[in-house]
């Protein structure tokens, strides 16, 4: 009895050290039933690991995304983060969910461009439990991602591209997620912005302990990372 209580408490700790974990995952969209888009029998990330996946468009990659944050539900198999199975959610279990650990930073920024960069901010915080103890914190993320002073009270939609990734990262940032996912996010960056961008975000998600996945077609990104993968390698669809 002592054995097997002492190797389940260590199989729990083993597993409470996963952040991502799918097992057996089939995904299709619903108009085309017979054609998978994701085919994994098992991946996983461990807690505070920061990984690249790199993919060519069409591999899958923004699904297998939209999957983990809970925005998709697979056809078949499981899917935790941070020990949560996200497949056993109602809709409205996983938006509480991402919104007080997941933090997502979009290709496109989905920043509202008659907002301020506060304000943008604020949206992030509308349905997380995390509010209260986030609110004061703008300011910080704002000066720690070099936005201006002067253009905090600025609609995001006069500020330049390099400016509007930097808010978009701290509103990723304002609920101290446990995970971030970034999804192709320096696409549209010049060379000298995207390195600035890619120091700052390692930096951040090192000191804050954040889990990362970054997935993205660069392969010349992956130098930032101690782990990289491939969706070839990831999902048999791709194979």
């Amino acid at each position: 009895m002592i054995l097997c209580y002492a190797l389940e408490t260590r199989c729990t700790s083993i597993k409470s050290l996963m952040s991502i974990e799918i097992k057996q995952l089939r995904f299709a969209y619903p108009e085309a039933p017979q054609k998978p888009v994701l085919t994994i029998d098992g991946w996983s990330i461990a807690k505070g690991e920061q990984v690249f996946v790199q993919g060519a468009s069409g591999s899958g990659k923004s699904t297998l995304l939209n999957i983990i944050n809970g925005l998709l539900l697979p056809d078949s198999g499981e899917v935790s983060v941070l020990n949560q199975r996200l497949d056993q959610l109602t809709g409205r279990q996983r938006d509480r969910f991402r919104a007080n650990y997941i933090g997502c930073i979009f290709q496109q920024f989905n920043l509202i461009p008659y907002l301020n960069a506060i304000e943008n901010i604020q949206l992030g915080q509308q349905f997380s439990k995390k509010m209260a103890k986030a609110a004061p914190k703008i300011s910080d993320l704002l000066e720690a991602f070099h936005i201006d002073t002067a253009d905090w009270q600025k609609p995001v939609s006069q500020l330049s591209i390099g400016q509007q990734q930097r808010i978009a990262i701290a509103r990723a940032m304002v609920n101290q997620p446990d995970i971030l996912i970034a999804d192709e996010p320096s696409s549209s960056l010049d060379q000298a912005n995207r390195d600035s961008f890619m120091q700052e975000l390692m930096v951040w998600v090192s000191q804050h302990d954040i889990t990362l996945l970054f997935v993205s077609h660069d392969l010349t990104l992956a130098q930032y990372f101690t782990r990289v993968d491939s969706m070839s390698n990831i999902n048999r669809e791709q194979g």
